[in-house]
């Protein structure tokens, strides 16, 4: 089967392989792009990440992940600022494309979303000169409103390109099909998203879902209308990946790796 324009987030096979396990996976099935976690780099080694990485011919559509800004006092923003310098050079080392950006939550303790969304712009608008520095562009990826106080207080594709439009060069979007299906705005904004579109992820919205983290489901098994959104993407002039991002603690995760991955394939040559 078809695997062009496919990637694997690492993510979807993180409880069954270490990197170099799931790098050799992927390999195995055909497929020539994937996206590591920071975790996986760490526990790994950059450099002998970046060595298994090259010598496997993997293109690194992204590395996951930077953000998480917000934060009750100026010490601990700092620290993520400083954290998220060091994720612009991890992923400068391993060949990403784009370092995909998780921008966080309301801060312990506060109910002041606002504040929280100014932290992020701040924080953007520090790291950038090192992103553009390292030519790794950052990709804000919005999340499903059910994490604004946790994980994403940047819940809509509207919001992320706003910050895009006041930050310049150098910053994009992750469209996660996931976090954003259910945007009644979203085929305008990814048509205003253009060129700054740096990925584009997909697994199911499952009904019902059990889990707000960890069960997403594999493309064809919810209710993701997948190539409509496809083709918005593809006519706004994005001609990248299609990355499969799948956490799954009750289903994909206990399958083996190799299982998982013909599976992939098959749904992305079959859904999207």
């Amino acid at each position: 089967m078809n695997t062009d324009n496919l990637s694997i987030n690492l993510a979807t096979v993180r409880q069954q392989w270490t990197l170099r396990e799931a790098v050799e996976g992927c390999a195995r099935a055909g497929i020539t792009a994937i996206d590591p976690w920071r975790d996986q780099v760490e526990a790994t080694g950059r450099d002998e990440a970046a060595r298994i990485i090259k010598d496997h011919g993997m293109r690194v559509t992204g590395y996951c992940r930077g953000g998480m800004f917000p934060a009750p006092d100026a010490a601990k923003r700092d620290a993520a600022i400083d954290d998220n310098m060091r994720a612009i050079d991890e992923a400068a080392a391993i060949g990403a494309e784009c370092l995909v950006l998780v921008c966080g939550g309301l801060p312990q303790g506060s109910r002041d979303i606002a504040g929280a969304r100014a932290m992020v712009r701040d924080g953007l608008a520090a790291i950038l000169p090192h992103a553009r520095a390292q030519n790794v562009p950052l990709a804000i990826e919005p999340l499903h409103p059910m994490y604004a106080a946790d994980r994403a207080c940047v819940s809509t594709l509207r919001h992320a390109l706003d910050l895009c439009d006041a930050l310049g060069d150098g910053v994009g979007v992750a469209i996660d099909t996931y976090h954003v299906w259910w945007d009644p705005e979203l085929e305008a904004q990814i048509a205003r998203a253009g060129d700054r579109i740096l990925a584009h992820h997909i697994c199911d919205w499952l009904v019902p879902t059990r889990d707000m983290l960890l069960d997403r489901g594999m493309m064809g098994d919810g209710v993701i209308d997948f190539p409509r959104i496809r083709r918005w993407i593809t006519a706004a002039g994005y001609r990248g990946t299609q990355e499969v991002e799948i956490f799954s603690a009750a289903d994909w995760w206990k399958r083996p790796g190799d299982e998982v991955l013909r599976t992939c394939i098959e749904r992305f040559n079959s859904v999207c």
